[in-house]
């Protein structure tokens, strides 16, 4: 006698799973056919989709070391990139390091400044 709640194994048909909602992958609820289990979960779908690209910094330029390098001023301590003498004390600069401007607050920073905890 066959237990109808428990299928033969020797079947060739295998149950489908459950659909389940794109952003929490939580169950779908009964009725008719969706992708997501709530409208939370929809406006979180859509977000994920339509995020703008978050931008890409330049690397500096293969050269001329000098374009991508920071220098400080000894006097007044303005920072300036590629250009080795000060503007305001028209005295030579110390070179920090190779580096460009902070992509936030567009300042002068250095690659070893960010690199350190």
């Amino acid at each position: 006698m066959k237990d109808p709640t428990n299928p033969s194994r020797n079947g060739n048909v295998t149950p489908e799973p459950a659909p389940r909602c794109l952003a929490c992958q939580g169950a779908l609820p009964p009725g008719r056919a969706r992708r997501y289990c709530s409208d939370r979960c929809r406006q979180a779908g859509w977000r994920r989709r339509n995020q703008p690209a978050t931008p890409v910094p330049p690397l500096p330029q293969p050269g001329s070391p000098r374009a991508s390098s920071i220098y400080e001023c000894p006097d007044c301590e303005s920072r300036y990139l590629g250009t080795q003498r000060c503007d305001d004390c028209n005295t030579f600069c110390k070179k920090l390091g190779t580096g460009g401007a902070c992509p936030c607050c567009d300042e002068l920073i250095t690659i070893e400044e960010l690199t350190q905890p």
